[in-house]
């Protein structure tokens, strides 16, 4: 079994993302905006037509991939490995609060992915527990699959699959909500992963 394409796709908006507070591992839920994301995302996402769909437990990803699942029917898999980036002390909070609890922290663990907020984890190692998921499914499928996930662990997960340092995922833009990248691999290619399409989303 060998992939040949993975779909990253981030949770609609939630209540956190539009008063602008740090989740993390929060179980924050989609907003009526997040909801209408996802009903209208998911048709465009068919054409890929994943073999499996993963989704993280947390409900803001689960509940936007079950928008997915009701208009296809395809089989949907719950991994707690795909949740958000652990942000220990800084979960719930906003930026001006971090700054002002933390100052200079939070620039610094936008610039350097192995920095770990006070009391979570890096994004290298959010990244380590994703690859391994990504291996799983390599193992188990062909073709496509596709991840419903969150926004750290996309920019994390497709800068490690890419090969990049981690010291350039920063040049990696943060994805919108309910908006995919596309990876995909090819024998010509040496079976590396490139990148097809980056924060790609349906127009509102």
């Amino acid at each position: 079994m060998t992939l040949s394409r993975l779909v990253l796709w981030r949770h609609g908006e939630t209540d956190h993302n539009a008063s602008g507070r740090l989740q993390g591992h929060l179980d924050t839920r989609l907003t009526e905006t997040g909801r209408a994301q996802a009903r209208r995302a998911a048709p465009a996402l068919v054409r890929f037509e994943p073999a499996i769909v993963v989704t993280s437990d947390l409900r803001r990803a689960a509940d936007t991939a079950a928008a997915f699942h009701a208009i296809t029917g395809i089989d949907m898999r719950v991994d707690i490995r795909l949740r958000e980036t652990h942000l220990g002390d800084w979960q719930g909070l906003s930026g001006i609060e971090v700054e002002e609890g933390w100052p200079g922290a939070l620039t610094r663990w936008r610039e350097d992915p192995r920095w770990r907020p006070p009391g979570g984890e890096s994004r290298v190692e959010v990244a380590d527990r994703a690859e391994i998921v990504v291996a799983e499914l390599d193992a188990e499928h062909d073709g496509t699959a596709m991840l419903c996930a969150h926004g750290g662990l996309i920019v994390a997960l497709t800068g490690r699959l890419l090969g990049l340092n981690p010291a350039e995922w920063r040049l990696l833009v943060g994805v919108g909500n309910c908006h995919w990248t596309v990876l995909e691999r090819r024998l010509s290619d040496g079976m590396q992963w490139r990148l097809r399409q980056y924060n790609t989303g349906v127009v509102e």
